[in-house]
């Protein structure tokens, strides 16, 4: 993993901070509706209810809600022209290297090489792009809300935080038997599609089919693993929404916090699932993008640093 984003830095460092820096803003940002919907149903609940007051709140969390949506179309723009870049430069290494192997000689299969330009490239591209403001725009989310769950109410904030810790461990032993049938199926890809560039298909097609059969059962056995790491992630978080609802209402009832807080928190909870379900998700990317970077390198040979000379242009 580190190769694969060392390799990304070296080529986008410039882009990346800014990247960063935008990624912060966005997740410092992601508690304060928070603020303004406790304090909204706060105000609704009181004996001495202003128009005013409640106009000001609203205008107060439309107004960060619009500002935190327009830094994440700026992120998002900035990571998707940044991705579209580095496939573009992945590409054009690619294509220098083909050019090397025609003269040199050297054994590299025609359909190997289409395949890495065609699909592994913009695979590899796109992931780069947001390679480090994704993760940085999540983690400092979960950070914001159970911040702000925890300030607000202790025990509250201690089981959005429970609910984080089991479903890293499940993704972790998931992922690693996933990786194996990723690695699999990209192998197996390769080798048909280098078949597939044979003058005479006919005497290779009944191992071509043997080979879409074998990518199939890869890929089935991949969705066992995945779908079911998703059930248990799922149980997890319904377990968390229902927790916060019954201690929340228990601490109502016996006047140790306010409706208020009580909503918030279950709200946050629905903010803390999105970023905690995009970081399993970009984990298993991650995972499945390192394994691609390796095999990409074995196509540059054993001095894959003599292609580095097609540098950012920006």
């Amino acid at each position: 993993m580190f190769r694969l984003y060392r390799a990304i830095w070296r080529a986008s460092a410039g882009r990346q901070i800014i990247l960063i820096i935008l990624s912060i803003a966005i997740a410092a940002l992601a508690a304060v509706p928070l603020e303004f919907q406790r304090d909204i149903i706060n105000h609704l609940t009181t004996d001495d209810i202003a128009t005013e007051r409640l106009i000001y709140l609203g205008t107060g969390m439309m107004s960060v809600i619009l500002l935190s949506l327009a830094l994440k179309w700026l992120l998002g723009y900035r990571a998707g022209t940044l991705g579209e870049d580095m496939i573009r430069m992945i590409r054009q290494r690619l294509l220098v290297r083909a050019s090397d192997i025609r003269e040199s000689g050297e054994t590299v299969r025609k359909g190997t090489m289409t395949t890495a330009i065609s699909a592994e490239a913009e695979e590899l591209g796109k992931f780069a792009g947001g390679a480090f403001s994704d993760p940085v725009v999540q983690i400092g989310t979960l950070i914001s809300v159970i911040g702000y769950i925890s300030s607000t109410q202790p025990g509250l904030g201690m089981i959005a935080f429970s609910m984080i810790v089991p479903q890293i461990v499940i993704v972790l032993i998931s992922q690693r038997k996933v990786n194996i049938f990723v690695a699999e199926r990209v192998r197996i890809l390769r080798d048909a599609t280098d078949k597939l560039t044979i003058e005479d298909i006919n005497d290779v097609a009944r191992d071509i089919d043997a080979q879409f059969d074998d990518i199939y059962e890869t890929r089935r056995r991949m969705f066992l693993w995945k779908l079911s790491a998703k059930f248990l992630l799922s149980v997890i978080n319904g377990a968390g929404t229902v927790g916060v609802l019954m201690l929340g209402g228990y601490l109502v009832l016996n006047g140790k916090t306010d409706v208020g807080t009580v909503v918030a928190a279950t709200s946050g909870l629905g903010r803390i699932q999105g970023p905690t379900a995009f970081l399993i998700a970009f984990y298993r990317q991650v995972s499945a993008n390192r394994i691609k970077y390796e095999l990409m390198m074995e196509l540059f040979g054993p001095n894959p640093e003599r292609y580095r000379y097609l540098k950012d242009r920006h």
